[in-house]
């Protein structure tokens, strides 16, 4: 059986000089990340949800988190279950009252978007983090923040998804 981990949504990065969104998770209580390229339309709704800003009109996720929210159910998790062939792949768990948990495969921005809305918990399988996350050491807490930042953004300008091998979804991959 499976063991999985919870994470943390840090954010939504961008890749330089492609400009590729990174979508950046970190596995709570330790010091993994695990970056999944994402594209722009599911970066910009997680950035969004994040950030806690509504648009005027219903996006894609949010139409779906009022779907879910109208028929009774709870998104009770996100699963970042497996990757293959450089594809991540994800589940969203669901219940009702009186009624079955439902499974339903997504892709994992899909998922978080959803996750970042309705308030459900992002779990990773322990074999996905162990495959494809990377180790950023957390530094002292008296850095200055804005040196973290310029040490991320040069981390960031520098990663590569061919870096980690396979296993990563890249930005031409399905996210």
């Amino acid at each position: 059986m499976s063991t999985y981990l919870p994470v943390e949504i840090v954010g939504i990065r961008i890749e330089l000089p492609t400009n590729t969104p990174v979508m950046l998770l970190r596995e709570q209580g330790g010091q993994r990340h695990l970056p999944i390229w994402i594209g722009p339309n599911e970066a910009t709704a997680i950035a969004l949800a994040l950030e806690g800003i509504e648009s005027q009109r219903p996006m894609t996720h949010d139409l779906l988190s009022e779907v879910i929210r109208k028929l009774s159910f709870d998104l009770t998790e996100v699963v970042v279950t497996g990757l293959e062939s450089g594809t991540f792949f994800a589940e969203l768990h669901l219940n009702k009252i009186g009624e079955d948990p439902v499974v339903i495969s997504a892709r994992p921005s899909d998922a978080i978007a959803l996750a970042t809305r309705l308030g459900a918990q992002v779990t990773v399988a322990e074999a996905v983090l162990d495959e494809a996350g990377i180790l950023i050491q957390e530094e002292p807490e008296t850095e200055d923040a804005d040196q973290e930042i310029e040490r991320f953004r040069e981390f960031l300008a520098d990663i590569n998804p061919d870096d980690f091998g396979e296993g990563h979804e890249h930005p031409s991959s399905s996210s």
